[in-house]
């Protein structure tokens, strides 16, 4: 494990690259010992530093849920950062595409739970029951640490690479639909580059979900109603650029769109 003191040093620098846009240097590469309990450790930190300087923790999100994904990163299971309300867009929005660093976009469903979901025994029925709603999301990743070589601790501590969300279709009671079979086809300027089925989220996206309620638990951490979970894209992650107008059509459960300026 790092000193504290260096985790704190680390979390630090990436506050400050959240604020200029500058991302610091792989943290792999200056601190080759550093281990997933590390990044962890860091990612708590600067989600302490977000919630002093006034930010509320509204929900989680949930990376490398795929096969395809896992497979990239040499890791065996997902891994989760956390959401906070600045960080909840509306459908339709502008973005400011300079606000980011790299940004991407994956398609994603969002359970936002009606009651609290603990571990360390939660399961995908405890989920299915917690539930309120699930609703359609586009997650805009970010990055505040250098791309190039990044290894799943650099990016655990860089929040998951979480950098905003965008909610908007038709939210859905979980007995409405059948979650595994949730489609969506995503385009960038009416040319449509990627399509995904939620199944490829671990066989059911409500499954990342009872990961996380177990993996918290570890931490004496809950999921509370109300809260946002993001549970892990079912498309590859598509770069944009200025200018470029997002929209993806999940069928039934409606559509979420943006444009970045």
């Amino acid at each position: 494990m790092l000193e504290q003191q260096t985790i704190e040093k680390i979390a630090d620098e990436l506050v400050a690259a959240g604020a200029n846009r500058v991302p610091v240097p792989r943290l792999t590469s200056r601190y080759p010992e550093m281990t997933v309990e590390d990044s962890y450790a860091v990612q708590n930190v600067w989600s302490r530093r977000m919630q002093e300087s006034g930010r509320k923790l509204v929900g989680r999100k949930i990376g490398l849920t795929s096969k395809a994904m896992q497979a990239a990163t040499g890791i065996t299971e997902p891994d989760y950062g956390v959401i906070f309300d600045n960080m909840v867009l509306e459908n339709g929005c502008t973005v400011q595409w300079d606000a980011y660093t790299h940004p991407r976009i994956e398609v994603e469903l969002a359970f936002v739970l009606g009651k609290p979901l603990s571990g360390p025994n939660c399961s995908i029925f405890d989920v299915l029951d917690a539930t309120e709603y699930v609703v359609p999301a586009l997650e805009i990743l970010d990055s505040r640490i250098e791309m190039e070589g990044r290894t799943i601790v650099d990016t655990i501590s860089d929040n998951a690479a979480m950098g905003a969300m965008v909610v908007g279709g038709r939210p859905v009671k979980v007995s409405d639909v059948d979650l595994r079979w949730v489609a969506a086809l995503l385009y960038k300027n009416q040319t449509i580059e990627e399509t995904g089925v939620a199944a490829g989220v671990l066989n059911h996206p409500a499954a990342g979900v009872y990961w996380l309620a177990n993996k918290l638990a570890a931490h004496g951490t809950t999921l509370g109603a109300g809260e946002i979970i993001l549970a892990g894209s079912f498309t590859r992650p598509m770069w944009v650029h200025k200018g470029d107008t997002v929209h993806a059509d999940y069928g039934q459960l409606g559509s979420v769109t943006c444009r970045f300026e």
